[in-house]
């Protein structure tokens, strides 16, 4: 009986990678006023984002209520030797909480482990593919949960935001805010430290700050997996990705989008890389 594989939708795994993968994405919800969305579910990305900027007033963002998580713990607990449910930074989303709540309401049998990954957006994704392999592969619930912890440290994620904006008004910023009140028109580059944004660099154009982000990439050496991210400009995150197919020779750099609660606090024109490191 396999373990079976959860992480919520703040990784942006393409579907067909996550289904491939056999790993189980559970929705945060997005809400623009009193209508309210499954992120990836019943608003697609261009509708999204086609919003966020029209729209007077900045979407709000939710965890999974712990009634959907133990629902699909019990679903999955079926068949199942363990559940291992792999989350957002704690410090970004209150997804991982409500993932202990529910493991500790399911009235299952069947073992679960959650684990806080202080990562976000694919970050979170190529942990999550990790664990997915090592599951496909035979490895029980311990084992799969000593792969999660002996990769977290291996994940990285650092992308270009157009503006600040989104992320200081969605309450996200973290230890960006070393950015506010810059005279300068810059282009922030940021990174997930700790389970946070903090600021990685800046850039006077957008296309020194790619330049730069596929500089900090070629930096890592020996790379497991690579991902290029963007919110609205799928050209640009297919040239980056052309750009840095040498790093991963033997496999598939995995082109994915923003998903609309990361896109919240992202905003459009975002770009994004991230890696699993050796």
């Amino acid at each position: 009986m396999p373990i079976r594989v959860v992480t919520d939708s703040t990784a942006d795994l393409p579907a067909e990678v996550a289904q491939r993968a056999g790993i189980t994405v559970v929705p945060l919800n997005v809400h623009f006023g009193t209508e309210s969305y499954k992120d990836g579910v019943d608003l697609s990305h261009d509708e999204f984002y086609r919003r966020l900027v029209s729209s007077p007033h900045l979407p709000t963002t939710s965890q999974p209520s712990v009634g959907e998580l133990m629902e699909v713990y019990r679903r999955l607990a079926q068949g199942s030797e363990g559940i291992i449910s792999i989350h957002v930074s704690s410090r970004l989303s209150g997804t991982y909480n409500s993932a202990l709540q529910a493991r500790e309401e399911s009235g299952t049998s069947c073992p679960i482990e959650v684990v806080d990954t202080l990562q976000a957006s694919m970050g979170l994704g190529v942990i999550a593919l990790a664990v997915a392999e090592a599951a496909k592969a035979g490895a029980h619930l311990t084992g799969a949960v000593e792969v999660a912890n002996n990769v977290i440290p291996r994940a990285e994620f650092f992308g270009l935001v157009d503006t600040l904006d989104y992320l200081e008004r969605g309450g996200r910023i973290g230890k960006a805010t070393a950015f506010l009140g810059s005279l300068l028109r810059i282009k922030p580059l940021l990174t997930i430290r700790e389970g946070e944004a903090h600021p990685l660099g800046r850039a006077r154009t957008r296309a020194k700050g790619i330049d730069r982000l596929c500089e900090i990439a070629e930096g890592f050496a020996n790379l497991e997996a690579l991902s290029v991210l963007h919110s609205t400009t799928s050209d640009e995150a297919q040239s980056i990705a052309h750009r840095l197919k040498h790093l991963l020779p033997k496999g598939e750099v995995i082109i994915a989008r923003f998903g609309p609660v990361v896109g919240t606090y992202l905003g459009p024109e975002a770009l994004g890389i991230a890696l699993r490191h050796k």
